[in-house]
């Protein structure tokens, strides 16, 4: 067991790395496109493409006060945007009544595909 604990703990170490530097390497092909002015660019034998996508970011004191049941906020406990779309997906909640509850943010997500 003291094996497994250690090598797990290499490995999270290791993990911890190779975020931070895919987070360097994001931001520097998410600038060098913003600077090129393009969304799609082919480099070399890679295909890269920055991708918009819309998220909703839920405000508790509004979600709170937009449900009908305090039962329902218990079931989420915090805005969770997943459990909030579940919810409404099960007909437990509408989208009218929380849509004062959240607000659009646009991301950029970066794809790279070897071609």
């Amino acid at each position: 067991m003291d094996k497994k604990v250690g090598r797990y703990y290499q490995l999270k170490l290791k993990q911890k790395e190779i975020e931070s530097e895919l987070s360097e390497l994001r931001s520097e092909i998410m600038s060098h496109c913003n600077e090129q002015g393009v969304s799609d660019l082919e480099i070399g034998r890679y295909k890269v493409r920055i991708v918009q996508q819309e998220r909703k970011e839920y405000d508790d004191t509004k979600l709170y006060e937009a449900l009908p049941d305090p039962g329902v906020w218990r079931m989420l406990s915090k805005a969770d945007a997943s459990k909030i779309a579940g919810l409404i997906k099960l007909n437990v909640i509408t989208d009218e009544k929380v849509k004062e509850a959240y607000s659009i943010k646009q991301v950029s997500l970066l794809q790279v595909d070897k071609k």
